[in-house]
């Protein structure tokens, strides 16, 4: 069975950071890229950032680029979002997702397994 949990999320200040988990079981971590989407309330689900499966190569949506670290662990089966300088433009639901290939374009519908979400909210 394949799980996804994300963890770390909460109710932070402007410009406080915050560390992402999502910890997985039930397929093979190492062999997948791995990323981090968001949905704000209202708005559709949008990338974040990603990283290959060997965690050598990483990507980053323009909005986090320079903010942002996404690492992961595959001893641990584990991937992280280290998000530093938050802004209340930052809250939203924050999903974590496997995908079988490094596509050129990122797409939602290239991932093949998803959590159910962390929420982060950043007051102003």
């Amino acid at each position: 069975q394949v799980q996804l949990v994300e963890s770390g999320g909460g109710l932070v200040q402007a410009g406080d950071s915050l560390r992402l988990s999502c910890a997985t079981s039930g397929f093979t971590f190492s062999m997948h890229v791995m990323a981090w989407f968001r949905q704000a309330p209202g708005n559709e689900r949008e990338f974040v950032a990603r990283i290959s499966s060997g965690g050598s190569v990483t990507h980053y949506a323009d909005s986090v680029k320079g903010r942002s670290t996404i690492s992961r662990d595959n001893a641990k089966d584990t991937v992280y979002l280290q998000m530093n300088g938050l802004k209340p433009e930052d809250t939203a639901v924050y999903y974590c997702a496997a995908g079988g290939q490094w596509t050129y374009e990122v797409r939602a519908t290239t991932f093949d397994y998803w959590g159910q979400g962390t929420r982060v909210t950043v007051a102003s």
